[in-house]
C-alpha cells in the first residue's frame, strides 16, 4: 500500500487492487528515474542495465515473491528474480540430446558443446519436466538476466550504494530432476486427485525404498536416513522435538506424534506454523524442528523455518519436492500416507539404540514392509465408496470422530471434504463429543466414526452407542471382521480395513475417506483438481 499510494502521488492510474500490479509500475517509475539521473536522451538506448532496473525494485519489496520481467525498453531481455518463492531455469539441448552433458557455470546459447539451447523458467518442476530434466534451482536473492540467447546470474546486493557497480555473478552446476513425464499426466484417470489416490502403493514403495532394510539371514532389520544419519544423536539428546507444518501435512503429523514420543522418550509438541509465528513461540538450541511440506515452499511453514533456524534449533525437513526451499533450507528431506510414513521411520530410528522397544520396533518395520500391499487391498473399496457418496452428495454438514492416533484421520477428513466437494465437515476428538458436538447429534446429520483396533477401541464402541441413542446416522470405520462387534444391530453403514499397527493405521484409514471425498466432489459437479478459491502456490496475477 505504502508503494501504491506513492506511485498514485507520481500520476500513476492502476486497473486492479492486485497487489502485484505495483511491481511493474515501480518498475517504470524507478526505470523513468535512472535513466533521467543519468543522462539517457529518451531514445531507444537504454543508458541503465536492465537487471539495475529489477534489482532497485527488488530493494522495496518485502515478502515472498518470483518475478519474470519483459518490456520493450530492453528488446530480446528478460530478468527473473525471487525470494521465498520457488523458481526454476530449465536447460535444454536442442539437436541430438547426450545424457552425459554437464553444463556447468556456461549458460550461453551454444555452450562448451556447441549446440543451442532452450531455456525454461517456472515455479515447478512439473511444468519442465516435459521438456528437459536438466534444472539450475534459483536461490533467493538470485537474478537470471537472458539477453540475446545468453543467460549470467547475478547475486542481488541490497546496499543502495553499491547499486551502480557490477554485481557478483553466480556459478553453480545444473542439477538432473528425478522425475519422469508420466507423473505428470493422467494416465488412464480422469482426475489427477483420483491418480494420487490409486498411486499411494507406488508412493510408499517409493518413500521406504532404500530406507527400511527389511533384514535376513545375515542382515539385521533396520531404517537406514541417509539425510539424518549425522544428527541422530543430536536429536536424541534434545530437549523436546517440535513438528510444524500447514493443513494435510500438520494432520499427517499429529497421526505419527504418539509413536515418535512413545519411541524416542523425548517431549514431541505440535505446532501450526502460522500460529508459532503469530505467537512468537520459544524456541530453544536443545530443539529439534521438523518442518512438514507437501510442496516445500508453503510460506507460513518458510517463515516458520526461518525463525526455528534463527533460535538455534536442529532444522529438519519432511517434503516430496526436492529442490524446494524446505529440502534446501534443513538438514534432511510426500503425500499425506508418505508424510506419515517417513515420520514412522524416522521415530524408529531414533529408538534403535533402545533394546526395550525393539520387539514393537520389528512388528512395525514387518508391517511397514506390507502396508503398499494393504494400501492396494483398500483401493478395492472404490466401488462402496462411490456409493456412499450418491447417498451423502446433497448434505451440507458431516461430523468425523476419531480418538488417539485417528484423530488426525478424522481431520484430514474433514480437512479434504471440505476443501474439494464444499460440504462443511468437522473433525473431532472422540473424547470431546459430550463437551458441545453431542448437541448437533439427530436422524439427519452424517456422522463417520472411526473405531478400527486400538487402546481405544472400548471407548469408541461407547462413542456409537451413545450417538445411536440420539439416532445418529452412523458410518462406522471398523477393522476387517469386527462389524458384527461394531454394530450388531447392523444399524450402521460400516466400512471394513484391513489390521496393521497402530501407529500405521491410519495410513490405512484415511484412503476410503480419500475416495469418499473425491466421489462427493465428483457427484456434486465440482473440479477436483482445483477446488474453489484454493492454490497450491498462492500468487496474484495481473
Amino acid at each position: 500500500m505504502d508503494l501504491k499510494e506513492t506511485l498514485l502521488k507520481y500520476g500513476f492510474h492502476f486497473e486492479s487492487d492486485a497487489d502485484t500490479e505495483v511491481i511493474p509500475k515501480l518498475a517504470k517509475f524507478v526505470h523513468d528515474i535512472l535513466n533521467e539521473d543519468l543522462g539517457s536522451d529518451g531514445g531507444d538506448k537504454q543508458v541503465v542495465p536492465f537487471t539495475q532496473i529489477v534489482m532497485d525494485v527488488m530493494r522495496q519489496l518485502e515478502g515472498a515473491y518470483a518475478l519474470i520481467c519483459k518490456t520493450p525498453y530492453y528488446p530480446n531481455e528478460l530478468v527473473a528474480c525471487k525470494r521465498g518463492s520457488p523458481l526454476l531455469l530449465g536447460v535444454k539441448e536442442t539437436g541430438d540430446m547426450r545424457t552425459d552433458i554437464n553444463v556447468e557455470s556456461d549458460l550461453s546459447a551454444e555452450g562448451h558443446h556447441g549446440k543451442p539451447k532452450e531455456y525454461y523458467l517456472a515455479s515447478d518442476a512439473n511444468a519442465i519436466v516435459e521438456h528437459t530434466r536438466r534444472v539450475l534451482v534459483i536461490e533467493d536473492n538470485e537474478v537470471v538476466h537472458m539477453n540475446d540467447g545468453a543467460v549470467h546470474i547475478f547475486k542481488f546486493d541490497s546496499d543502495k550504494s553499491r547499486r551502480l557497480l557490477r554485481p557478483a555473478s553466480v556459478q553453480r552446476g545444473l542439477s538432473t530432476l528425478e522425475m519422469e513425464v508420466e507423473q505428470i499426466r493422467k494416465g488412464n484417470f480422469e482426475h489427477f486427485m483420483q491418480k494420487e489416490i490409486h498411486e499411494q502403493p507406488d508412493s510408499l514403495t517409493m518413500t521406504m525404498r532404500g530406507r527400511l532394510i527389511r533384514g535376513g539371514e545375515q542382515k539385521a532389520k533396520g531404517i537406514l536416513l541417509g539425510g539424518l544419519k549425522d544428527h541422530l544423536k543430536t536429536i536424541r539428546r534434545s530437549r523436546r522435538i517440535l513438528f510444524i507444518g500447514c493443513g494435510t501435512s500438520y494432520n499427517a503429523a499429529l497421526a505419527a506424534v504418539p509413536v515418535v514420543q512413545e519411541l524416542s522418550g523425548i517431549p514431541v509438541t505440535m505446532e501450526i506454523a502460522s500460529d508459532l509465528l503469530d505467537r512468537q513461540g520459544p524456541i530453544y538450541r536443545e530443539d529439534t524442528a521438523i518442518f512438514v511440506s507437501q510442496s516445500g515452499e508453503t510460506a507460513d511453514t518458510l517463515q516458520a523455518l526461518e525463525y526455528a533456524k534463527s533460535n538455534g534449533a536442529l532444522c529438519i525437513g519432511i517434503t516430496n519436492t526436492v529442490g524446494s526451499v524446505i529440502a534446501r533450507g534443513t538438514h534432511f528431506t510426500k503425500a499425506y500416507t508418505s508424510q506419515i510414513a517417513v515420520i514412522v521411520m524416522l521415530a524408529l530410528a531414533l529408538g534403535d539404540d533402545s533394546l526395550s522397544t525393539q520387539q514393537r520396533r520389528n512388528a512395525i518395520m514387518d508391517d511397514l514392509y506390507n502396508l503398499p500391499s494393504k494400501v492396494r487391498d483398500v483401493l478395492k473399496l472404490d466401488k462402496d465408496m462411490k456409493e456412499l457418496a450418491a447417498l451423502l452428495m446433497d448434505e451440507q454438514s458431516l461430523l468425523v470422530f476419531g480418538r488417539g492416533y485417528y484423530y488426525a484421520t478424522a481431520l484430514e477428513c474433514a480437512l479434504k471434504v471440505k476443501e474439494v466437494s464444499l460440504i462443511h465437515a468437522e473433525g473431532i476428538v472422540a473424547g470431546e463429543m459430550k463437551h458441545g458436538p453431542l448437541a448437533l447429534v439427530d436422524e439427519t446429520l452424517p456422522i463417520i466414526v472411526i473405531a478400527t483396533r486400538d487402546a481405544s477401541l472400548n471407548k469408541q464402541q461407547s462413542v456409537i452407542q451413545q450417538l445411536k441413542t440420539r439416532k445418529g446416522r452412523l458410518i462406522v470405520m471398523c477393522t476387517e471382521g469386527d462389524a458384527e462387534f461394531m454394530c450388531p444391530d447392523r444399524t450402521c453403514r460400516i466400512i471394513e480395513v484391513p489390521k496393521v499397527q497402530d501407529c500405521l493405521q491410519p495410513i490405512i484409514n484415511i484412503v476410503p475417506l480419500q475416495l469418499l471425498g473425491y466421489h462427493l466432489t465428483v457427484f456434486r459437479g465440482f473440479n477436483v483438481d482445483q477446488p474453489r478459491n484454493l492454490a497450491k502456490s498462492v500468487t496474484t496475477q495481473w
